[in-house]
Protein backbone atom coordinates (compact mmCIF):
# COMPACT_ATOMS: atom_id res chain seq x y z
CA UNK A 1 0.00 0.00 0.00
CA UNK A 2 2.95 2.24 -0.13
CA UNK A 3 1.83 4.41 -3.03
CA UNK A 4 -1.01 5.72 -0.52
CA UNK A 5 1.16 7.76 1.69
CA UNK A 6 0.82 11.46 1.51
CA UNK A 7 2.70 13.75 -0.25
CA UNK A 8 4.49 14.88 2.92
CA UNK A 9 6.69 11.96 4.46
CA UNK A 10 5.61 10.17 7.45
CA UNK A 11 7.44 11.53 10.89
CA UNK A 12 8.93 8.80 12.69
CA UNK A 13 7.61 8.49 16.09
CA UNK A 14 9.13 9.61 19.18
CA UNK A 15 10.51 6.98 22.10
CA UNK A 16 7.89 7.86 24.16
CA UNK A 17 4.90 7.37 21.17
CA UNK A 18 6.74 4.06 20.94
CA UNK A 19 6.93 3.49 24.32
CA UNK A 20 2.83 4.21 24.84
CA UNK A 21 1.67 2.51 21.85
CA UNK A 22 0.00 -1.24 22.94
CA UNK A 23 2.19 -2.84 20.24
CA UNK A 24 5.18 -1.93 21.86
CA UNK A 25 3.14 -3.34 25.49
CA UNK A 26 2.60 -6.61 23.70
CA UNK A 27 5.91 -6.81 22.27
CA UNK A 28 7.77 -5.95 25.54
CA UNK A 29 6.35 -9.29 26.78
CA UNK A 30 5.80 -11.67 23.15
CA UNK A 31 8.64 -10.86 21.22
CA UNK A 32 11.13 -7.99 22.05
CA UNK A 33 14.83 -8.95 21.90
CA UNK A 34 15.40 -7.73 24.95
CA UNK A 35 12.61 -9.21 26.68
CA UNK A 36 13.61 -11.81 29.45
CA UNK A 37 10.89 -14.58 30.02
CA UNK A 38 8.76 -14.28 26.55
CA UNK A 39 5.63 -15.68 26.95
CA UNK A 40 5.11 -18.41 24.30
CA UNK A 41 3.66 -18.27 20.47
CA UNK A 42 -0.43 -17.69 20.68
CA UNK A 43 -2.04 -17.09 17.34
CA UNK A 44 -5.00 -15.00 19.18
CA UNK A 45 -2.33 -12.18 20.08
CA UNK A 46 -1.56 -12.33 16.30
CA UNK A 47 -5.51 -12.83 15.34
CA UNK A 48 -5.43 -9.37 17.80
CA UNK A 49 -2.73 -7.21 16.74
CA UNK A 50 -3.97 -7.61 13.08
CA UNK A 51 -7.70 -7.37 13.87
CA UNK A 52 -6.90 -4.33 16.32
CA UNK A 53 -4.26 -2.21 15.39
CA UNK A 54 -3.91 -2.79 10.93
CA UNK A 55 -7.10 -3.41 10.08
CA UNK A 56 -9.05 -1.33 12.22
CA UNK A 57 -6.43 1.35 11.98
CA UNK A 58 -7.46 0.59 7.66
CA UNK A 59 -3.62 -0.15 7.49
CA UNK A 60 -2.20 2.94 8.81
CA UNK A 61 1.53 3.17 7.77
CA UNK A 62 2.02 4.59 11.42
CA UNK A 63 0.98 1.35 13.02
CA UNK A 64 2.47 -0.92 10.51
CA UNK A 65 5.81 1.19 10.52
CA UNK A 66 5.46 0.24 14.81
CA UNK A 67 4.97 -3.58 14.28
CA UNK A 68 8.04 -3.76 11.78
CA UNK A 69 10.21 -1.37 14.11
CA UNK A 70 9.58 -4.14 16.86
CA UNK A 71 10.88 -6.91 14.84
CA UNK A 72 7.27 -8.25 14.76
CA UNK A 73 7.64 -10.73 11.06
CA UNK A 74 11.54 -11.66 12.78
CA UNK A 75 11.08 -12.60 16.39
CA UNK A 76 7.23 -13.75 16.47
CA UNK A 77 5.27 -13.84 13.18
CA UNK A 78 7.98 -15.92 10.62
CA UNK A 79 9.87 -18.01 13.16
CA UNK A 80 6.08 -19.65 14.77
CA UNK A 81 4.48 -19.95 11.08
CA UNK A 82 3.61 -23.54 10.01
CA UNK A 83 0.92 -25.23 7.71
CA UNK A 84 -0.91 -25.96 10.97
CA UNK A 85 -1.53 -22.31 12.27
CA UNK A 86 -1.81 -20.40 8.51
CA UNK A 87 -4.87 -18.00 8.24
CA UNK A 88 -5.86 -14.61 6.30
CA UNK A 89 -4.48 -13.13 9.35
CA UNK A 90 -1.25 -14.71 9.39
CA UNK A 91 -0.77 -14.45 5.84
CA UNK A 92 -1.76 -10.55 5.38
CA UNK A 93 0.40 -9.63 8.69
CA UNK A 94 3.22 -11.27 6.81
CA UNK A 95 2.67 -9.33 3.42
CA UNK A 96 2.03 -5.90 5.62
CA UNK A 97 5.29 -5.98 6.91
CA UNK A 98 6.94 -7.48 3.85
CA UNK A 99 5.31 -4.34 1.69
CA UNK A 100 6.53 -1.87 4.89
CA UNK A 101 9.95 -3.30 4.30
CA UNK A 102 10.00 -1.56 1.01
CA UNK A 103 8.19 0.94 1.42
CA UNK A 104 11.09 2.20 3.99
CA UNK A 105 13.61 0.50 1.55
CA UNK A 106 15.32 -2.41 4.01
CA UNK A 107 16.05 -5.84 3.50
CA UNK A 108 12.81 -7.82 3.29
CA UNK A 109 13.73 -11.18 2.60
CA UNK A 110 16.55 -11.97 4.83
CA UNK A 111 14.02 -13.36 7.45
CA UNK A 112 12.61 -16.27 4.39
CA UNK A 113 16.28 -17.01 3.49
CA UNK A 114 17.13 -17.99 7.43
CA UNK A 115 14.16 -20.31 7.69
CA UNK A 116 12.99 -20.99 4.03
CA UNK A 117 11.45 -23.96 4.67
CA UNK A 118 7.45 -23.12 4.51
CA UNK A 119 8.17 -20.33 2.20
CA UNK A 120 6.70 -22.13 -1.00
CA UNK A 121 3.42 -23.08 1.02
CA UNK A 122 3.13 -19.38 2.29
CA UNK A 123 3.45 -18.75 -1.16
CA UNK A 124 0.87 -20.77 -2.69
CA UNK A 125 -1.62 -19.35 0.05
CA UNK A 126 -0.77 -15.97 -0.68
CA UNK A 127 -1.59 -16.86 -4.41
CA UNK A 128 -4.79 -18.62 -3.71
CA UNK A 129 -6.42 -15.60 -0.94
CA UNK A 130 -5.48 -13.09 -4.06
CA UNK A 131 -7.27 -15.27 -6.78
CA UNK A 132 -10.25 -16.28 -4.04
CA UNK A 133 -10.43 -12.56 -2.88
CA UNK A 134 -14.25 -11.87 -1.03
CA UNK A 135 -15.03 -15.72 -1.28
CA UNK A 136 -11.74 -16.19 0.89
CA UNK A 137 -13.34 -13.26 3.38
CA UNK A 138 -10.83 -10.71 2.26
CA UNK A 139 -12.27 -7.00 1.76
CA UNK A 140 -10.67 -5.34 -1.74
CA UNK A 141 -8.30 -3.78 0.18
CA UNK A 142 -6.50 -6.32 1.61
CA UNK A 143 -6.55 -7.96 -1.78
CA UNK A 144 -4.82 -4.56 -3.07
CA UNK A 145 -2.02 -5.26 0.16
CA UNK A 146 -1.53 -8.72 -1.82
CA UNK A 147 -1.10 -7.46 -4.69
CA UNK A 148 1.72 -5.14 -3.47
CA UNK A 149 3.47 -8.26 -2.09
CA UNK A 150 3.04 -10.07 -5.11
CA UNK A 151 4.75 -6.80 -7.08
CA UNK A 152 7.75 -7.05 -4.92
CA UNK A 153 7.94 -11.21 -5.23
CA UNK A 154 8.00 -10.21 -8.86
CA UNK A 155 10.68 -7.21 -8.41
CA UNK A 156 13.11 -10.10 -6.53
CA UNK A 157 13.90 -12.30 -9.01
CA UNK A 158 17.83 -12.48 -7.86
CA UNK A 159 16.97 -13.41 -4.48
CA UNK A 160 16.60 -17.25 -5.14
CA UNK A 161 13.98 -18.44 -2.62
CA UNK A 162 11.55 -16.20 -4.48
CA UNK A 163 12.78 -16.46 -8.31
CA UNK A 164 12.01 -20.82 -7.67
CA UNK A 165 8.46 -19.69 -6.90
CA UNK A 166 8.09 -16.73 -9.73
CA UNK A 167 9.07 -19.41 -12.11
CA UNK A 168 6.35 -21.81 -11.63
CA UNK A 169 4.11 -19.03 -12.21
CA UNK A 170 6.10 -17.27 -15.13
CA UNK A 171 7.69 -19.40 -17.93
CA UNK A 172 6.48 -20.96 -21.03
CA UNK A 173 4.01 -23.38 -19.48
CA UNK A 174 1.75 -20.14 -18.79
CA UNK A 175 0.85 -20.05 -22.73
CA UNK A 176 -1.52 -22.87 -21.90
CA UNK A 177 -4.10 -20.00 -21.61
CA UNK A 178 -3.62 -18.89 -24.87
CA UNK A 179 -6.43 -19.56 -27.55
CA UNK A 180 -5.54 -22.30 -29.50
CA UNK A 181 -4.86 -20.95 -32.68
CA UNK A 182 -3.16 -18.33 -31.32
CA UNK A 183 -1.02 -20.37 -29.66
CA UNK A 184 0.55 -22.24 -33.01
CA UNK A 185 0.72 -19.15 -34.34
CA UNK A 186 3.37 -18.17 -31.58
CA UNK A 187 5.16 -21.39 -31.62
CA UNK A 188 5.39 -21.33 -35.63
CA UNK A 189 7.36 -18.39 -35.17
CA UNK A 190 10.15 -19.63 -32.97
CA UNK A 191 10.55 -22.98 -34.55
CA UNK A 192 12.89 -23.96 -31.26
CA UNK A 193 9.97 -23.76 -28.76
CA UNK A 194 7.76 -26.42 -30.68
CA UNK A 195 10.18 -28.99 -29.16
CA UNK A 196 10.02 -27.18 -25.83
CA UNK A 197 6.37 -27.05 -26.28
CA UNK A 198 6.36 -31.34 -26.89
CA UNK A 199 8.66 -31.85 -23.60
CA UNK A 200 6.49 -29.55 -21.86
CA UNK A 201 3.05 -31.70 -22.60
CA UNK A 202 5.00 -35.11 -22.16
CA UNK A 203 5.80 -34.05 -18.60
CA UNK A 204 2.24 -32.98 -17.93
CA UNK A 205 1.02 -36.08 -19.09
CA UNK A 206 3.05 -38.10 -16.94
CA UNK A 207 2.19 -36.43 -13.66
CA UNK A 208 -0.43 -37.57 -11.38
CA UNK A 209 -3.85 -36.46 -10.37
CA UNK A 210 -2.73 -33.52 -7.67
CA UNK A 211 0.66 -32.92 -8.92
CA UNK A 212 -0.95 -31.55 -12.72
CA UNK A 213 -3.74 -29.86 -10.65
CA UNK A 214 -1.14 -27.95 -9.01
CA UNK A 215 0.55 -27.36 -12.42
CA UNK A 216 -2.45 -26.39 -13.90
CA UNK A 217 -3.19 -23.42 -11.44
CA UNK A 218 0.41 -22.19 -11.20
CA UNK A 219 -0.01 -22.07 -15.12
CA UNK A 220 -2.84 -20.21 -15.06
CA UNK A 221 -2.52 -17.84 -12.31
CA UNK A 222 -1.72 -14.55 -14.47
CA UNK A 223 -4.61 -15.15 -16.36
CA UNK A 224 -6.86 -16.11 -13.84
CA UNK A 225 -5.91 -12.88 -12.17
CA UNK A 226 -6.57 -10.91 -15.13
CA UNK A 227 -10.05 -12.03 -15.28
CA UNK A 228 -10.70 -11.31 -11.78
CA UNK A 229 -9.03 -8.10 -12.29
CA UNK A 230 -11.46 -6.83 -15.54
CA UNK A 231 -14.65 -8.31 -12.70
CA UNK A 232 -13.56 -5.34 -11.06
CA UNK A 233 -12.84 -2.65 -13.16
CA UNK A 234 -16.04 -3.59 -15.56
CA UNK A 235 -17.76 -2.72 -12.13
CA UNK A 236 -16.94 0.67 -11.57
CA UNK A 237 -20.03 2.36 -12.78
CA UNK A 238 -19.19 5.59 -15.47
CA UNK A 239 -20.73 8.30 -13.15
CA UNK A 240 -22.12 7.57 -9.59
CA UNK A 241 -20.15 6.93 -7.17
CA UNK A 242 -17.77 4.40 -6.65
CA UNK A 243 -15.48 3.14 -3.86
CA UNK A 244 -12.21 4.23 -3.88
CA UNK A 245 -10.49 0.68 -3.00
CA UNK A 246 -11.76 -0.69 -6.16
CA UNK A 247 -10.17 2.40 -7.79
CA UNK A 248 -6.83 1.79 -5.85
CA UNK A 249 -6.90 -1.85 -6.59
CA UNK A 250 -7.16 -1.42 -10.28
CA UNK A 251 -4.27 1.03 -10.08
CA UNK A 252 -2.20 -1.20 -8.38
CA UNK A 253 -2.99 -3.96 -10.56
CA UNK A 254 -2.09 -1.85 -13.52
CA UNK A 255 1.60 -0.88 -11.63
CA UNK A 256 2.21 -5.11 -11.30
CA UNK A 257 1.30 -5.37 -15.53
CA UNK A 258 4.22 -2.41 -16.00
CA UNK A 259 6.30 -4.13 -13.52
CA UNK A 260 6.09 -7.88 -15.21
CA UNK A 261 6.18 -6.27 -18.94
CA UNK A 262 9.60 -4.04 -17.99
CA UNK A 263 11.53 -7.04 -16.46
CA UNK A 264 12.62 -9.31 -19.67
CA UNK A 265 12.71 -12.40 -17.80
CA UNK A 266 9.05 -12.05 -17.06
CA UNK A 267 7.95 -9.94 -20.53
CA UNK A 268 9.27 -12.67 -22.40
CA UNK A 269 6.32 -15.39 -21.98
CA UNK A 270 3.75 -12.55 -20.34
CA UNK A 271 3.44 -10.35 -23.15
CA UNK A 272 1.81 -12.78 -25.07
CA UNK A 273 -0.52 -13.76 -22.45
CA UNK A 274 -0.81 -9.64 -21.91
CA UNK A 275 -1.97 -9.21 -25.29
CA UNK A 276 -3.79 -12.06 -25.88
CA UNK A 277 -6.30 -10.83 -22.68
CA UNK A 278 -6.69 -7.97 -24.51
CA UNK A 279 -6.49 -6.48 -21.23
CA UNK A 280 -5.45 -3.30 -22.81
CA UNK A 281 -8.44 -2.41 -25.08
CA UNK A 282 -10.58 -3.47 -21.69
CA UNK A 283 -8.70 -0.97 -19.73
CA UNK A 284 -9.25 1.52 -22.73
CA UNK A 285 -12.76 1.30 -22.96
CA UNK A 286 -13.53 0.99 -19.69
CA UNK A 287 -15.67 3.54 -17.41
CA UNK A 288 -12.77 4.28 -14.90
CA UNK A 289 -11.18 6.05 -18.30
CA UNK A 290 -13.90 8.25 -18.29
CA UNK A 291 -13.87 9.42 -14.92
CA UNK A 292 -11.68 12.40 -14.44
CA UNK A 293 -11.12 12.39 -11.10
CA UNK A 294 -10.74 9.19 -10.10
CA UNK A 295 -9.84 7.95 -13.19
CA UNK A 296 -6.54 9.98 -13.79
CA UNK A 297 -3.69 7.82 -11.98
CA UNK A 298 -5.57 4.78 -14.03
CA UNK A 299 -4.98 6.65 -17.26
CA UNK A 300 -1.52 7.54 -16.51
CA UNK A 301 -1.03 3.61 -15.94
CA UNK A 302 -2.63 2.85 -18.79
CA UNK A 303 -0.36 5.03 -20.70
CA UNK A 304 3.18 3.14 -19.60
CA UNK A 305 1.52 -0.21 -20.06
CA UNK A 306 0.59 1.00 -23.56
CA UNK A 307 4.53 1.92 -23.96
CA UNK A 308 5.96 -1.18 -22.02
CA UNK A 309 3.54 -3.35 -24.33
CA UNK A 310 4.47 -1.96 -27.83
CA UNK A 311 8.18 -1.32 -26.55
CA UNK A 312 10.44 -1.82 -29.47
CA UNK A 313 11.84 -5.35 -28.08
CA UNK A 314 12.22 -8.96 -29.28
CA UNK A 315 10.13 -10.50 -26.11
CA UNK A 316 12.37 -14.14 -27.15
CA UNK A 317 16.02 -12.97 -27.77
CA UNK A 318 15.71 -9.70 -25.71
CA UNK A 319 17.59 -7.74 -28.21
CA UNK A 320 16.18 -3.89 -29.26
CA UNK A 321 14.53 -3.95 -32.88
CA UNK A 322 15.62 -1.30 -35.49
CA UNK A 323 13.10 0.86 -37.14
CA UNK A 324 13.36 -1.55 -40.22
CA UNK A 325 11.98 -4.58 -37.93
CA UNK A 326 9.56 -2.42 -36.73
CA UNK A 327 8.16 -0.92 -39.90
CA UNK A 328 7.98 -4.88 -40.84
CA UNK A 329 6.15 -5.97 -37.88
CA UNK A 330 3.68 -3.16 -38.72
CA UNK A 331 3.41 -4.30 -41.91
CA UNK A 332 3.01 -8.18 -41.14
CA UNK A 333 0.18 -7.21 -38.90
CA UNK A 334 -1.61 -5.11 -41.98
CA UNK A 335 -1.39 -7.29 -44.72
CA UNK A 336 -2.53 -10.46 -42.25
CA UNK A 337 -6.14 -8.63 -41.80
CA UNK A 338 -6.14 -7.71 -45.47
CA UNK A 339 -5.29 -11.78 -46.59
CA UNK A 340 -7.84 -12.74 -44.24
CA UNK A 341 -10.17 -9.87 -45.49
CA UNK A 342 -9.62 -11.02 -49.04
CA UNK A 343 -9.87 -14.72 -48.89
CA UNK A 344 -13.26 -14.89 -46.44
CA UNK A 345 -14.80 -11.18 -46.74
CA UNK A 346 -16.08 -10.21 -50.16
CA UNK A 347 -17.49 -6.82 -48.51
CA UNK A 348 -13.64 -6.19 -47.27
CA UNK A 349 -11.94 -6.04 -51.14
CA UNK A 350 -11.45 -2.74 -51.17
CA UNK A 351 -9.23 -2.83 -47.78
CA UNK A 352 -7.59 -6.07 -49.19
CA UNK A 353 -6.53 -4.75 -52.28
CA UNK A 354 -5.65 -1.04 -50.66
CA UNK A 355 -1.64 -0.01 -50.18
CA UNK A 356 -0.90 -1.05 -46.24
CA UNK A 357 0.11 3.14 -46.22
CA UNK A 358 -3.53 3.88 -47.39
CA UNK A 359 -5.21 1.53 -44.60
CA UNK A 360 -2.59 1.71 -42.06
CA UNK A 361 -4.22 4.60 -39.69
CA UNK A 362 -7.20 4.43 -37.30
CA UNK A 363 -9.21 6.73 -39.28
CA UNK A 364 -9.28 4.14 -42.42
CA UNK A 365 -9.77 1.15 -40.26
CA UNK A 366 -12.70 2.46 -39.04
CA UNK A 367 -14.41 3.25 -42.25
CA UNK A 368 -13.71 0.26 -43.72
CA UNK A 369 -14.31 -1.59 -40.72
CA UNK A 370 -17.16 0.58 -38.91
CA UNK A 371 -20.37 -0.89 -41.07
CA UNK A 372 -19.31 -4.51 -40.57
CA UNK A 373 -21.77 -6.11 -38.47
CA UNK A 374 -20.49 -7.45 -35.03
CA UNK A 375 -20.42 -11.20 -35.76
CA UNK A 376 -18.57 -10.34 -39.24
CA UNK A 377 -15.93 -8.46 -36.79
CA UNK A 378 -15.67 -11.34 -34.88
CA UNK A 379 -15.28 -13.70 -37.74
CA UNK A 380 -12.50 -11.35 -38.50
CA UNK A 381 -10.76 -11.25 -35.08
CA UNK A 382 -10.78 -15.06 -34.93
CA UNK A 383 -9.00 -15.16 -38.62
CA UNK A 384 -6.46 -13.19 -36.87
CA UNK A 385 -5.98 -15.80 -33.81
CA UNK A 386 -7.20 -13.24 -31.43
CA UNK A 387 -10.81 -14.35 -30.80
CA UNK A 388 -12.11 -18.23 -30.40
CA UNK A 389 -14.41 -19.08 -33.43
CA UNK A 390 -17.78 -17.76 -33.07
CA UNK A 391 -20.09 -21.16 -33.59
CA UNK A 392 -22.70 -21.26 -36.56
CA UNK A 393 -25.81 -20.13 -35.58
CA UNK A 394 -24.93 -18.17 -32.31
CA UNK A 395 -24.40 -14.29 -31.87
CA UNK A 396 -21.17 -12.74 -30.63
CA UNK A 397 -21.29 -11.97 -27.13
CA UNK A 398 -18.47 -8.62 -28.06
CA UNK A 399 -19.49 -5.17 -28.25
CA UNK A 400 -19.09 -3.79 -31.56
CA UNK A 401 -17.11 -0.52 -29.99
CA UNK A 402 -14.48 -3.66 -28.23
CA UNK A 403 -14.34 -5.88 -31.72
CA UNK A 404 -13.40 -2.47 -33.39
CA UNK A 405 -10.49 -1.72 -31.04
CA UNK A 406 -9.20 -5.17 -30.94
CA UNK A 407 -8.37 -4.96 -35.08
Amino acid sequence: MEKETPAKKAAAPSVSQINAEYVTQLANKYWAPHAKNKLPFDTKVMEDVYEKEILKSKFAIRKIMLLEFSQYLENYLWVNYTPEVSSNAYLMSICCIVNEKFRENVPAWEVFKKEPNHFPFFFKCVMEAVLAGEEAGLTLKEQTVLLVFLDHCFNSLEVDLIREQVQQLISLPMWMCLLPSRLQHELKKVPKLQKFWNLIKKKFDKMDADAAEQAKKERAFLSSLIKKFLGVLMSIPPSETVSMDKVHYCERFIELMIDLEALLPTRRWFNTVLDDSHLVVSCHLSSLMKREKEGHLFCQLLDMLKFYTGFEISDQTGNALTEKEMTTLHYDRITSLQRAAFAHFPELHDFALSSVAAVDTRESLTKHFGHLSPNTLHQVASYLCLLPELPEGQDTTYEKEVLLELL
